[in-house]
């Protein structure tokens, strides 16, 4: 995957992955995410997701 791309699709998952976790905890207002047990579990495994892509950057 070309480096450029990896590193901007690894900082809108992190970015993303955030805005779910905090949204699912009640932090920011939101719509229905806010309050959700999921949406806290699905942003937290997405955030990890895009640090994973960031860090692995061999290619």
């Amino acid at each position: 995957m070309n480096p450029r791309i990896r590193l901007i699709l690894g900082i809108l998952l992190i970015l993303f992955g955030a805005v779910w976790f905090l949204q699912g905890l009640s932090v920011l207002p939101g719509t229905f995410m806010r309050g959700s047990t999921l949406w806290t579990v699905i942003g937290a495994a997405v955030a990890v997701g895009g640090l994973l892509l960031l860090s692995n950057r061999r290619s």
